[in-house]
């Protein structure tokens, strides 16, 4: 990790604003930080990083929002806002709400489990959380499912065999029948959708080269080796 003094007042920095993430938005970041190893301190609501890791940062944000995205709108440093008080929903319904107010393009940011949207939609934010309550607003990119019962298990274990030996055959059947069933925003329980969205990801690079009868031994072995340190801690 690069170090630096954020303090260091000849330090050039760059601020990456994410005041209208969700608390659960903000963990998928705090934890693909530490995974990446960037040097970087939180200032409030930004990020902070030396200028010099601005194209490592903007490459993690552009993951990130492929995997959590879209990113909402942040609300105008004007604007007051109108706060509402979740600490009681179950944390579904506030992925739910946080992702409506996303695609439905409203302003808005998030202290803890207390969001504030803009002042001029406070009838359209009562109308969401009416339906979420209700239970007639349940969205498809938060209720997707779960991925397959087993499916850490089973990449590891044949991950594990195609690191050992990259013609195993029980690891290719296994990791073939499993691959084409995961999706990248349908994690188990438990892990985080970027690290499941880098696992699957890791998956699918290994069962291509699985399926590749050029790819070789060493290829197919170094592709198992990284998807079995992906899932190794939760098995």
């Amino acid at each position: 990790m690069l170090e630096w003094n954020p303090n260091d007042p000849d330090t050039v920095k760059v601020h990456y604003d994410v005041s209208a993430w969700s608390l659960e938005q903000r963990a998928e970041l705090a934890e693909a930080l530490a995974e990446a190893e960037l040097a970087h301190v939180w200032e409030g609501d930004e990020v902070v990083f030396p200028e010099e890791l601005e194209a490592e940062a903007d490459a993690l944000f552009e993951e990130l929002e492929q995997v959590l995205g879209p990113f909402p709108i942040p609300l105008a440093e004007d604007d007051p806002g109108i706060e509402y008080g979740l600490d009681e929903w179950p944390p579904a319904d506030r992925r739910t709400l946080a992702q409506a107010l996303i695609e439905g393009e409203i302003p808005h940011r998030w202290d803890g489990t207390t969001v504030i949207v803009a002042t001029d939609a406070e009838e359209a934010v009562d109308e969401l959380l009416d339906a979420i309550e209700q239970g007639t607003l349940v969205l498809a990119s938060v209720s997707g499912g779960t991925a397959p019962e087993g499916a850490l298990d089973r990449l590891f274990s044949a991950s594990d065999r195609l690191a050992r030996d990259a013609d195993d055959r029980a690891g290719r059947e296994g990791l073939r029948e499993l691959v084409d069933q995961l999706e990248p925003n349908a994690p188990p329980y438990g892990v985080s959708a970027a690290t499941w969205s880098r696992t699957v990801g890791a998956a699918r690079r290994l069962a291509d080269l699985v399926g590749d009868e050029e790819a070789s031994s060493s290829d197919i072995i170094g592709a198992a080796q990284a998807l079995r340190s992906l899932v190794r801690q939760y098995v």
